[in-house]
């Protein structure tokens, strides 16, 4: 009932757009032309209104106006007439065929319809199609076939033409397959960065997979991707995830996604176990750069001496301090900094993240701290290092600090290195390194570099 009050209402339109078009072209001006020669001519004008009065008169008239109105109705009905076209792109395509014995390949998803006929005619056509594609493959087997694509048209004086027409398909046997799920977590920063994701546990990680046998041989894993924003107020605890919130995908060797598959998740749900592991640690204040000469670090002092860091469990277990840079170029007197405590690599938040940093400076000083034993760091386990020569193993190191600072130092506090990381079987020449437990001050190695002999255990 609506499409025909619709037809109508554009024929009313029609209609009343001619009326306008006579009214606009052909009344008015025809009035303003009179309205004229009764000004120019004033009393003189009896004669053209006896004239105009006339039945012959008005007869000529009437006829020359139907004339007009016949030739522009007929140039407007050629228009409705005529055969036009009309493309209807991406019309999806519906397929029927046994979809639990077999797998359709090379079938479109959608096509191109193009309409023809008279402009009345597509618009009804439009209005009343269904506008689906079907391709009907219910009765074929395995192998390879050239079928037909039809259009669902109600409006029999309309022509359609579909693009393509005419596909090639390959009908395989479905085949199933049962592989073990990974999991990934999406959308994790979106979690409070104190909370972190302890666990995961799908109800089932052996997904059934089913599609065509050749699809599945380059199926490399299957994962469970786990969209963490999906959680309702997240908290400490156990949340449960439902199969919408769960996404399977396919993925071959190269990490693209394999699409033609079908993968049953109807039963398919995730626990979630969420924790908020927290540890407080040290700051531990690491001075750059080289102060004024002759000056040197009494004392380091700050508003806080310890945070609170959120993170994974293994991340803090592993993190003794937080190191802070303070860049002391050219420092000559005490001073205070105003710092931003940085966020270690891993760690998802610091309680606190302003530091205030005071540094007291006083009267370089130079001390020779002896008898500091040279210890190997990285070596591999499968590899032993022996010193080559004599005083190899230990070293002379020159403190420079502050007297307090110089003073409180004892040998068991400074440690001399050599990196042996990488190195195999052989004599070397390798280099020694200085550290000490106090950041104030500065080491020096007498004994700069060494020879070891590393050998198989």
């Amino acid at each position: 009932m609506k499409l025909i009050k619709n037809f109508f209402r554009t024929i009313a339109a029609f209609f009343r757009t001619i009326y306008n078009l006579l009214d606009k072209f052909i009344i008015v001006p025809i009035t303003k032309f009179i309205l004229l020669i009764n000004d120019k001519f004033g009393n003189r004008t009896d004669r053209f209104e006896k004239w105009i009065t006339k039945k012959n008169t008005l007869i000529f008239i009437s006829l020359i106006l139907a004339i007009l109105l016949f030739l522009y109705v007929d140039s407007e009905s050629t228009a409705i007439i005529t055969d036009s076209a009309e493309v209807l792109y991406g019309q999806k395509v519906e397929v029927t065929y046994n979809n639990n014995a077999y797998v359709i390949e090379g079938l479109p998803d959608s096509v191109d319809v193009t309409l023809i006929g008279r402009r009345v005619d597509l618009y009804l056509a439009k209005q009343l199609s269904g506008g689906v594609v079907t391709a009907d493959l219910s009765g074929l087997g395995e192998g390879m076939h050239t079928i037909k694509l039809d259009y669902d048209c109600s409006i029999t004086s309309v022509e359609y033409k579909l693009d393509p027409s005419v596909v090639n398909v390959t009908v395989y046997p479905k085949v199933s397959q049962t592989r073990i799920a990974t999991i990934d977590l999406i959308n994790e920063n979106k979690l409070d960065k104190k909370l972190s994701i302890d666990n995961v546990e799908l109800s089932n990680s052996e997904i059934v997979i089913k599609g065509a046998e050749h699809v599945l041989s380059e199926v490399a894993t299957v994962k469970a991707l786990i969209d963490v924003s999906k959680i309702a107020n997240p908290k400490i605890g156990v949340s449960t995830l439902d199969n919408n919130d769960i996404k399977l995908v396919a993925y071959d060797s190269s990490g693209e996604v394999i699409k033609d598959l079908e993968m049953e998740t109807s039963d398919l749900s995730a626990k979630i176990t969420i924790n908020s592991p927290s540890k407080e640690v040290p700051i531990k204040i690491i001075p750059t750069g080289d102060l004024e000469f002759g000056k040197a670090i009494d004392t380091i002092t700050t508003n806080i001496s310890k945070v609170t860091i959120y993170g994974d469990q293994d991340l803090l277990n592993s993190l003794e301090y937080i190191p802070v840079e303070v860049d002391i170029s050219n420092l000559n007197e005490d001073k205070s900094y105003d710092v931003i405590i940085p966020k270690p690599a891993g760690i998802k938040e610091i309680k606190e993240t302003n530091l205030k940093v005071n540094i007291t400076v006083g009267t370089e000083v130079t001390r020779e701290v002896e008898d500091v034993s040279i210890e190997v760091i990285n070596l591999d386990s499968k590899y032993k290092a022996v010193a080559i020569g004599e005083n190899s193993s230990k070293t002379k190191v020159i403190v420079k600090g502050t007297k307090n600072v110089v003073d409180a130092l004892e040998a068991s506090m400074i440690k001399a290195q050599v990196d042996l990381e990488g190195y195999s079987e052989g004599e070397y020449e390798v280099t020694v390194k200085v550290i000490g437990e106090d950041n104030k001050a500065t080491y020096t190695p007498k004994t700069t570099k060494i020879k070891v002999r590393i050998s198989k255990k």
